[in-house]
């Protein structure tokens, strides 16, 4: 589980990370990665914490099969967020491919597109 200050909660924090990060996709998931944001509702000049938000829609399968993807991504983000700028915002998405392969594909797909983001990786 991610701690609280490593979650991304506000629909404005989803919105700017999608629209002014960047983004890397893979064949089971999205990432979108907005590098040292700023947080405007962090009180004084201190650096946020890296925070993470998930989104699963239906379209991955029903209610079980969400939600156990949505574990399995906080679980694999949990072990990354180390490795990620102070102050990032980071949205990942499942796409609907994502509910039918294992933990290690997630894992796999996830560093590729990490790696992809933080300048590790070509296309």
């Amino acid at each position: 589980m991610l701690p609280t200050e490593n979650r991304l909660r506000r629909r404005e924090d989803f919105a700017t990370a999608v629209r002014r990060g960047r983004r890397a996709g893979r064949p089971t998931l999205v990432v979108h990665l907005r590098s040292g944001a700023t947080d405007p509702h962090a009180p004084g000049e201190s650096a946020s914490p890296t925070r993470a938000g998930f989104v699963v829609s239906k379209a991955v399968g029903k209610a079980v099969v969400r939600n156990t993807v949505k574990r399995r991504l906080r679980h694999l983000m949990r072990e990354r967020i180390a490795l990620l700028p102070p102050g990032s915002l980071v949205v990942v998405r499942a796409l609907p491919g994502s509910g039918d392969v294992g933990h290690a594909q997630l894992a796999q797909d996830l560093d590729a597109a990490l790696r992809r983001l933080l300048g590790g990786g070509t296309r």
